[in-house]
Parts: structure tokens; C-alpha cells; sequence
């Protein structure tokens, strides 16, 4: 086995044993944390911050739970599933903090299956059909690039909860990541077709970039991670050009409602069922 296997690469700097692959680690973030809301902290904006960030990575989770049975290989499809694993933990976090917070004292089942695409507050990219493997590395890429950076700032937030939450996101979000990029490299820099794919996966998510940029201040950051994996995989760096709408702001495309259909379909046939 080479030394630039995925898993070896994903280990670099990691004293424990851990692989993102079998999860990284068992232990409850929240344990010991005190969850009362700090003063001076408002409710009503941590608690858009906790769906917004929720509604990411739930949509996101199911984008990459249909490439089970579909993958390229089968350890594809085990790592894709556990990035997807990863992520709607995160969501559960995210979404019992906003139902804390909140005033409704809603639990995180109210927040994924009893809402309608115009109450989702991801952005567009999540949402997106999959299309080729090519275009799903991509889109995980400049996503769990996006995202990493800012629980990088989250983890300072005042809100212990949050920052608890955060500070356990980054370790998944450095795996996705990496993980991410491996992939871009190997196909940018592979044949001729699978070269021909990843630049055209580029240009298909360039127009959702700027949405990204507008939620979060993190463009600087964002940019040079895509600078270097491009570069290194002799693909161009795609050109922003923004759509118009948002989708913080409940803008979404036709391909969200069919998704949370799917999503949704079992607790809204049993609304009364515990699961």
C-alpha cells in the first residue's frame, strides 16, 4: 500500500488512532459544557445561526446518502456514507441548540421532517442533484472548505454550546476535507475524461459561489485552499458568477422540495411515532 494512501494521508498529524472513516470519536461534545445562554448573547440570532448551519449539513448528508449502493468503489461509498454520518450529527447538535434558544422548545425531528423548502435556510450548493462523482468532490471540497473555515471562528463564539459543537466539527471538517481534495487532484490530474469532468464540475458550481461568500466573511481563507488544490490538480480556478437570491434567505432551486419529499416521507406518513 502506497504511502499517499487516502487513509495514511488523513492520519498525518493525528497522534491518536483515529480515522475519519470510523468516526471521530464517541464521546458527547456537549459533556460538562454548561448550556445556559451567556448574557448579552442574542437568542434569536444564534438560534438562525444554529438552523442556518443545520440546514447545510442536513441537505448536505442526504446529497451524500445516495451514493450508497452507487459509488465508484465500495470504499468510496463507506467513506461518502460516514461524511454524511459526520454531518448530520452535526445537524442534530445544531438544531436541538436552535430549539433550546429559541423559545419553541423544538426538537431536532420538528426542525429536518416537519418544515417546507421555504423554511430551509441552506445554501443552494447542498441542495444541488449530484450529477457524477466528479462534480460531488468538488462540491464537498469547496463546501467542507467553506464551512471549516468558519467553525474556525465559531469555536470563540460566546455561546458554549456552539463552540462546543464547532470545536468538534473541525476535526470532522479537516477529514472531509482532505478527503475532498485527494480526489480533485487524483481525477484533475488523472486521464483525459476524468480531467474533462472535474472541469466541468468547476464551471457547474462556480455560480453558487458567491452565495457562500455573502453568508460568511471567510473568502480569503476559502480561496487559497481552492488556489492550492486546483493548482495541484491542473484544473483552473473557477470565475464567480453569482445568481441572484440566496438561500439564507429561503431562495432555493427546483431540486430542494423533491429531496426533503424523500427526506421526509416516513415521519410525515407517521407524524405521531417516536423514532
Amino acid at each position: 500500500m502506497s504511502d499517499d494512501h487516502v487513509y495514511l494521508t488523513l492520519a498525518e498529524g493525528h497522534e491518536d488512532d483515529t480515522r475519519w472513516a470510523y468516526g471521530t470519536g464517541f464521546e458527547d461534545p456537549l459533556h460538562g459544557v454548561d448550556t445556559t445562554v451567556p448574557e448579552g448573547v442574542d437568542t434569536a440570532e444564534l438560534a438562525a445561526v444554529c438552523v442556518a448551519l443545520a440546514d447545510d449539513a442536513l441537505v448536505s448528508a442526504q446529497r451524500l446518502a445516495e451514493w450508497t449502493t452507487r459509488a465508484p468503489e465500495l470504499e468510496e461509498e463507506v467513506a461518502l456514507a460516514n461524511i454524511g454520518l459526520d454531518l448530520l450529527g452535526q445537524a442534530r447538535l445544531l438544531y436541538s441548540r436552535a430549539g433550546q434558544v429559541d423559545g419553541t422548545g423544538r426538537g431536532e425531528d420538528a426542525y429536518a421532517y416537519f418544515r417546507d423548502a421555504d423554511d430551509f435556510r441552506n445554501v443552494r450548493l447542498a441542495e444541488l442533484p449530484n450529477d457524477d462523482f466528479a462534480f460531488s468532490v468538488v462540491r464537498l471540497l469547496i463546501l467542507s472548505t467553506w464551512r471549516l473555515a468558519h467553525f474556525e471562528r465559531l469555536v470563540t463564539h460566546p455561546d458554549p454550546v456552539l463552540s462546543a459543537i464547532a470545536a468538534k466539527g473541525v476535526k470532522e471538517l479537516t477529514y472531509h476535507r482532505q478527503y475532498a481534495a485527494d480526489w480533485v487532484v487524483r481525477l484533475g490530474d488523472g486521464t483525459e475524461e476524468s480531467h474533462r469532468r472535474m472541469r466541468r464540475a468547476l464551471e457547474r458550481v462556480a455560480p453558487y459561489f458567491g452565495e457562500l461568500f455573502t453568508a460568511y466573511d471567510v473568502r480569503d481563507e476559502v480561496a487559497a485552499v481552492l488556489r492550492q488544490v486546483t493548482e495541484a490538480a491542473g484544473l483552473p480556478m473557477p470565475v464567480y458568477r453569482p445568481l441572484p437570491g440566496a438561500g439564507r434567505n429561503g431562495d432555493h432551486t427546483e431540486h430542494l422540495a423533491p429531496l426533503l419529499a424523500e427526506l421526509q416521507s416516513v415521519a410525515r406518513a407517521h407524524p405521531e411515532a417516536t423514532w
